[in-house]
This record gives C-alpha cells, sequence and structure tokens, in this order.
C-alpha cells in the first residue's frame, strides 16, 4: 500500500505553524532574562537564543518543505489528531532545550521535564530549584500555563485557522459530548481564554494580598490555574510554613481555591460569570465532584485524626492539610504541603489518593485523570445492570446525564477508554518496578501519576531522579497519552494511518 503523502503533509504544515509561533513564544523568558533578571547573565549564552532559533528554522523547514509534496492539503478527524500528537511532542522536543542548554543534564531529562510541563503533570527530576534562575524556572512555570488549556488551544487562540480548527480543538480537548460554552471554534476560545487569564491573574493578586512576592505570587498563579504544580521552591508550596511567612495558612487556602477551580469545567465558570450560582450543583458531574472530595476529605482528614487519638492541638493544621492535599491530588494539580507517601499519611489516605489519581478532574477544565463526568456514566451503567439483573424482562431504561440520554457510543468510548487507561497504567507500572526494583504501591502510583498527569506519587523526588532511561520514556509516554486521553496516541502508532 502507498505511503500517504498527502496526510504527512498537511500534518507537518500545521506542526511547522505551531513551531514556528512557538519560537516567538520563547521570547518571553529570554526578555525577562535580558531586562529583568541582569542582563542575560543569571543563564548560561545560548539558553533561550538556541531553542528559539532552531524552533523557527524547524517551523519554516516543515512549512516550506512540504508545500512541494504531492497530496492535498486537508484535515479530517484522523490528520487532527495526528497533528496534535506531533504537536506536543515537537513543542516539548524544543521547550526541553533551555533545561538542557543552562543545566547541563542529559537530554532525556530535559525532555521528561518539558513533557511534564506541557501535559500539567507536575512530576519533576530536578533539584535546587531555589538556587535555579529565575528567568529558567519562568519558562518552567509558562510550559505550565500554555499546556493548561493544551497547545493547540493555545497556537490557535493566537494564530487562528479558521475551516478546520473545530477538528484541531476536538482531537486535542476532551472528547466528552456535552453543552459548549458558545457556538464556534473562535468565540469559545476567546471566552475560555479570558476566563483563564482572568483566574490567572486573580490568584496571583490574592497571593500578592498574602504577603507573597510578585514573583513568587505568579509563578504559583501560573501552575494553578494550569493544573501543573510546577513551584519554584523544592518544598513546593510547603516552603511558604518552612520559611516562616506569617500568612502561609492563608496562602495554603488560596491555592486550594485556584486548584479547585483549574479543576472544574470552564463552563460552569462561565455560568457563574453570567451570575448562575446554580451552576456549581445543577448538574450530575458537580454534584459528583462535590461528593467525591467531600468523602475523600473526610477519610484523609479522619484517619490522620484517629491516628493522633484525638490530639485537639494538631486538628486545624490537619484539617489544612487534609484538604490541600486532596483537593490538590483531586484536580490532578499535584502541589504539596506534605510528602504523600509519607508517614503523615495513613494507608487509608494512601489508597483514596490513588482512586482521586484516576477520577481526576471535570471535563472541560484543566484538570487530567478520567474525567468526573465519564465516571458518573460508569456508574449508571453499573446500577442499570444491577437493576436489569433484579427485574429481568423488565423494559430497558435510558441512560441520562443531565437528563438527556447517553448514547452507547458514548457509553462504549468511555468503557474503552477506562480499559486503555488501565492498561497504559498497569503497563507503566510493569515497567517501573521490573526496571527500577520498586515495590508494587511505589511503581503503580508513579504510572498512575503519569497517565493521570498528577505529579506526585509515592517514589520521591529523588528516587524519579535516578529511574533508569527506559522508565523515564515509558512515563513520558503515559504522560503524552493520558493528556491526549489515549486514542490520538493509539492512532499515530497505527501502521494502517499512513498506508
Amino acid at each position: 500500500m502507498k505511503f500517504r503523502f498527502g496526510r504527512l503533509k498537511v500534518v507537518l504544515t500545521y506542526v511547522g505553524t505551531i513551531l514556528f509561533v512557538f519560537g516567538l513564544v520563547l521570547l518571553v523568558p529570554l526578555f525577562y532574562s535580558l531586562v529583568v533578571s541582569g542582563g542575560g547573565q543569571d543563564v548560561r549564552r545560548g539558553t533561550f537564543a538556541v531553542p528559539i532559533f532552531v524552533s523557527l528554522i524547524l517551523g519554516a523547514a516543515c512549512r516550506w518543505e512540504t508545500q512541494r509534496w504531492p497530496g492535498r492539503q486537508s484535515v479530517g478527524n484522523t490528520e487532527a489528531m495526528l497533528i496534535c500528537v506531533l504537536g506536543w511532542v515537537a513543542v516539548s522536543a524544543v521547550g526541553a532545550l533551555p533545561f538542557a542548554l543552562h543545566l547541563r543534564i542529559s537530554y532525556l531529562d530535559a525532555y521528561y521535564e518539558a513533557v511534564s510541563g506541557f501535559t500539567t503533570t507536575g512530576a519533576t527530576v530536578l533539584t535546587g530549584l531555589d538556587a535555579m534562575p529565575r528567568s529558567l524556572l519562568l519558562w518552567r512555570s509558562l510550559t505550565q500555563w500554555i499546556g493548561g488549556l493544551g497547545i493547540l488551544t493555545f497556537f490557535m487562540a493566537l494564530v487562528f485557522e479558521g475551516g478546520f480548527s473545530h477538528r484541531l480543538l476536538g482531537a486535542e480537548s476532551s472528547k466528552i459530548e456535552g453543552p459548549r460554552i458558545a457556538p464556534g471554534v473562535w468565540h469559545t476560545l476567546k471566552v475560555v481564554w479570558a476566563i483563564y487569564v482572568l483566574w490567572t491573574v486573580l490568584t496571583a493578586v490574592a497571593l500578592c494580598l498574602c504577603g507573597l512576592g510578585v514573583y513568587d505570587a505568579v509563578m504559583h498563579s501560573l501552575t494553578t490555574i494550569a493544573g501543573g504544580g510546577f513551584s519554584p521552591h523544592d518544598a513546593g508550596v510547603a516552603y511558604f510554613e518552612q520559611a516562616g511567612y506569617a500568612h502561609h495558612a492563608l496562602i495554603e487556602y488560596v491555592i486550594i481555591v485556584g486548584m479547585w477551580v483549574s479543576g472544574t469545567s470552564f463552563l460552569v465558570h462561565y455560568r457563574l460569570l453570567k451570575g448562575s450560582v446554580k451552576a456549581l450543583c445543577d448538574s450530575d458531574e458537580m454534584r459528583a465532584w462535590w461528593m467525591i472530595l467531600a468523602v475523600a476529605f473526610v477519610l484523609v482528614a479522619g484517619s490522620r485524626l484517629h491516628a493522633l487519638r484525638g490530639n485537639g492541638a494538631l486538628m486545624g493544621e490537619t484539617v489544612r492539610h487534609s484538604l490541600f492535599q486532596v483537593v490538590s491530588i483531586g484536580t490532578t494539580t499535584g502541589f504539596g504541603t506534605r510528602d504523600i507517601g509519607s508517614e503523615y499519611f495513613t494507608p487509608l489516605a494512601r489508597q483514596v489518593f490513588l482512586v482521586l489519581m484516576l477520577v481526576g478532574g471535570c471535563a472541560g477544565s484543566t484538570a487530567g485523570g478520567l474525567k468526573v463526568t465519564r465516571i458518573v456514566v460508569l456508574w449508571k451503567l453499573m446500577v442499570q445492570q444491577v437493576r436489569g439483573m433484579l427485574k429481568p424482562g423488565s423494559e430497558v431504561q435510558l441512560l441520562l446525564l443531565d437528563r438527556r440520554p447517553v448514547s452507547h457510543s458514548e457509553v462504549n468510548s468511555t468503557a474503552g477508554l477506562l480499559f486503555a487507561w488501565l492498561f497504559v497504567a498497569v503497563i507503566g507500572a510493569a515497567v517501573t518496578a521490573a526496571l527500577s526494583g520498586h515495590e508494587a504501591l511505589a511503581s503503580g502510583s508513579a504510572a498512575l501519576s503519569a497517565v493521570s498527569n498528577v505529579g506526585p506519587s509515592y517514589l520521591s523526588v529523588q528516587q524519579t531522579v535516578h529511574l533508569p532511561a527506559t522508565v523515564k520514556l515509558v512515563h513520558i509516554a503515559a504522560m503524552l497519552a493520558g493528556r491526549l486521553e489515549i486514542i490520538p496516541v493509539l492512532i499515530f502508532f497505527s501502521g494502517r494511518t499512513w498506508r
């Protein structure tokens, strides 16, 4: 069978556009380094200039060279998914260069960091963050903010290309049927990005009012609203308590609110801004979302308080840290005030965190995971099956979500995606355990954290740094697969796609 040059042509043309624009985006940390951080002396020469040059050259080459190739230029669903996968891979490849050039780490580690950033996973192989240049840490935070709504979404907002944009947006965004914010892709993009920027600014202002400097406030607001979890401090959000900030508890509560925002659908935010307070609880997904977070909090905090044998002096601290970690893991943001694998949390709490990793946040949010809507669909499917067994021969009831029928194709895709999700997690856990020697719970949590784009796991940062190269590659693949919801990656690697 013939190789599909037409398909590859359109894919590389769009990826070229993405890379070209991406080179311009890299001017932001370069400008910060030159103007704010001491005339560019804070980073090694070429840390940002080289990636800019590489991105612009590769982008231009992809666009110009493919114009000579045979084949028509049209974007179907398959082409959109291929553009999505290759775009994420290419942007991460260039985005890794600043880490490799300045820190002199292996390119694999730099690529791991970049993929973790763009997919808003938040796992890291970097230590000594407090001593790193601010411009490099700004770039690290920007990778998560850019990836929060999706790389294609970001570039479509900058360089809108009509006609096929709805397919590109559909290939990257949550593949769940439901109401949209506004008619038309361009209008939807404008509304979503306006809300995204608004929440980022409000979070930064609130953190400043709590006593943070502008730099720390901006860094944490970028990664909070993105649902990413990168911090410019090795200790994460716990740094503010350790450094003796007077309002460290208030800082944590502001970040808790920001993380909840990141895990909640932008449709809910839009309705709230339009004055509809009932948007917080009038859908099956939102009611389930509140229930999941509430039950998880009660289990985590309750088990901790029980272990303390009713020590009232630590009750406030326990409530705060438990709430923080439940919202952090439940929204797949991944910030930490306490290590989730430490003895601070009980075995029950650590099991709850694994469940939260799988579930993730709401559809149409920046959160990862399987998504609450799909969990609701699977729950209703289970209930429907049980009722059918108890009343054999009775009329089959429609499966309803927010009083609308859920199609058989949507139910089938949800079940298929759950299997694919667990399959990737199991394979990742097996490879991690086999090649690294870590025990089952730690290996499983690392793989599940990667595919659900959570970040923290029961492996420490130092243990992650020393994972074998093969394990890191598997985790990179899992992070990309989870962020793109598996299917585009499977299509990319299918031989039939290119024939």
